[in-house]
């Protein structure tokens, strides 16, 4: 039978800085679009489904293993295996891994539209005090429009940022076996007025180092 853990959310709103790879000038394209995730989702607590769990007191690491679940307001995570990690400050980093040749399942519902943000990649971190999402290896990200797939990105890196409601996608060198940012963005029939309550359609912006070259 599983186990079923819950914990509960950090309160606090401090700035999150991308890790040094978005420094290092390696990647080969980036991608940008607003997200709009839940808000409501960070003030949640997250409940963890497993088959497995070790608590290491001294370390504040808690492992669950065997077709993880874990739930926090829209925000669904699924992964072959998951770590909590606390530090002093009460700040917690959950990291997914997938099981070989799967990837971790990452889905969340917009704010104020009927929409939803579905991802998947090989490995996942979740930093709820910053309410950052960063999918890592094979990364592919979907916005679903009802149950219709609307718009599609696929890359090495995507970070799904909650508190700025950015986007970013990051592919690898070309050379090699380097994977580039793929992109299907699909306009919408009859755009809405932006409202206080209802988010615009996401807008496309390039890095200055990205030419609009042809498709490979």
């Amino acid at each position: 039978s599983g186990l079923t853990a819950r914990f509960m959310p950090l309160k606090t709103h401090s700035l999150f800085r991308l890790p040094h790879w978005a420094l290092l000038g390696l990647c080969a394209s980036l991608l940008a679009m607003p997200s709009h995730a839940e808000k409501a989702d960070r003030d949640q607590p997250m409940n963890i489904e497993a088959d497995s769990m070790r608590h290491d007191q001294a370390r504040q690491l808690t492992q669950f293993t065997g077709k993880v679940l874990a739930t926090k307001g829209t925000l669904v995570l699924r992964a072959a295996r998951m770590e909590v990690q606390q530090d002093a400050q009460g700040r917690q980093v959950a990291r997914l891994w997938a099981a070989p040749s799967e990837r971790v399942f990452f889905r969340q519902k917009r704010e104020g539209v009927n929409e939803f943000t579905e991802g998947e990649a090989e490995q996942l971190t979740y930093d709820n005090q910053a309410d950052v999402v960063t999918l890592n290896q094979r990364a592919e990200v979907r916005i679903l429009r009802g149950n219709q797939v609307a718009d599609q990105l696929n890359g090495h890196t995507i970070v799904f940022n909650n508190t700025s409601e950015v986007m970013t996608v990051d592919g690898q060198p070309t050379s090699g076996a380097g994977q580039r940012v793929r992109a299907i963005l699909t306009p919408r029939n009859t755009p809405p007025a932006p409202t206080s309550n209802t988010p615009t359609a996401p807008a496309l912006r390039t890095s200055p180092g990205l030419s609009p070259t042809s498709k490979p």
